[in-house]
């Protein structure tokens, strides 16, 4: 397959070259095939702010004795030029170019080996070298949360007794892991961010590239909701309006799509349940913990509260009826109580039989606003 720059690829190395990535900093751009490299090669060339015609150069199978040497005085370090190489399968292993400080993916890596070899390439040591920086474009960061990147967790080693024994004079030589999570490390993997109203919101500290600007290029989880907070108060005035929103299947789909069209899609917003550690909770509270830094609440804690009033305001039968529809919400989300929803559900708890759920819960009319008048009970304010 012939690869070109799209205008995704485009918009992505404008923004890598001109806000983040250092120009002067020695880069490895992973591409998906050679042509691909050529194009991403020319591409950087264009915009780069360097007047040397080798600041960026292909190095592949393709690329002969001339690819060798721009390799070997990219691996130089006392050589500057060329800064930038763009590379498809040849570089991912066999290159000791220690000053490597930024990987670029462009390509998918589905090989764990592949992944490891080619984030080898920027692990090397050099003086003033602290760290490298991937920048994924192709959502390959998944392979640091699999057991085969370095194995599964260790148990933190008990702390060592000084010599002599413990404090009371015995000596400890139980040698018994420590049962308890790596507080430490637990708290790396958070941080806090404070918005403009003051207020701090804990996200998840990793480098993602799920988030896109209108203009198609990426930012981070703090960006977007920074974006997300500012743009909020266009859709509703505050936290009991968003309820009110949030409470009629009508008026949420609308919010949904308003969202949407400003740039804030489902997806974004199911990606922002994953940083804010939230998804067994509803995408209003994620919505709620950005514009109010409200804590989220899990579905099953939302259906829990719900039933309590569901059982003054509903007779038997619609009780039954309501229990089944929290389980799948629960279960699957906010998208289970949708109006075009009811209908397969009906199905569901009845096997087809429109006329059994009729005898029980009433013309279809009454049943539609039983559906949609009891969730407003999964979203009133507690206090």
């Amino acid at each position: 397959m012939d690869y070109y720059a799209t205008a995704r690829q485009r918009s992505a190395c404008s923004h890598s070259r001109q806000h983040q990535i250092n120009q002067n900093e020695k880069t490895l751009v992973f591409c998906a095939s050679q042509d691909h490299a050529l194009a991403i090669r020319d591409l950087i060339n264009e915009m780069k702010t360097s007047k040397d015609p080798n600041y960026c150069q292909r190095v592949t199978a393709n690329d002969g004795a001339l690819g060798e040497q721009h390799l070997r005085d990219f691996q130089d370090n006392e050589k500057s030029i060329p800064t930038i190489l763009t590379t498809s399968q040849k570089l991912s292993t066999g290159v000791n170019a220690r000053n490597v400080r930024n990987i670029v993916l462009l390509r998918l890596i589905n090989s764990m080996i592949e992944f490891k070899q080619i984030i080898g390439r920027g692990t090397r040591l050099y003086d003033g070298k602290d760290y490298f920086t991937i920048y994924d474009f192709v959502k390959a960061h998944h392979h640091f949360n699999d057991p085969e990147w370095d194995g599964e967790p260790l148990e933190p080693s008990p702390p060592k007794q000084p010599k002599g024994g413990s404090d009371d004079g015995d000596i400890d030589d139980t040698n018994e892991p420590n049962d308890k999570p790596d507080e430490t490390n637990q708290k790396k993997q958070r941080t806090k961010i404070k918005l403009a109203d003051g207020k701090a919101r804990t996200i998840q500290h990793m480098m993602m590239t799920t988030f896109w600007h209108p203009d198609g290029t990426p930012m981070s989880a703090q960006q977007f909701m920074e974006m997300l907070f500012g743009k909020l108060p266009e859709f509703f005035k505050d936290e009991a309006e968003l309820r009110s929103i949030w409470s009629a299947p009508g008026t949420r789909k609308k919010l949904l799509e308003g969202l949407a069209d400003g740039g804030f899609g489902k997806e974004q917003l199911v990606e922002m349940q994953k940083i804010i550690d939230a998804e067994k909770s509803d995408l209003f509270d994620v919505l709620a913990h950005v514009a109010y830094a409200l804590p989220p609440l899990t579905r099953e804690e939302r259906a829990s509260r719900a039933k309590v009033v569901i059982s003054t305001h509903f007779n038997t039968k619609q009780r039954v009826f309501l229990d089944f529809v929290l389980l799948h919400y629960v279960s699957v989300g906010v998208d289970e109580l949708n109006q075009e929803k009811l209908r397969p559900l009906l199905d569901l708890k009845y096997r087809g039989s429109i006329k059994d759920a009729v005898a029980d819960l009433g013309k279809p009319d009454e049943i539609g606003r039983v559906f949609s008048g009891f969730q407003k009970y999964l979203y009133q304010d507690a206090a």
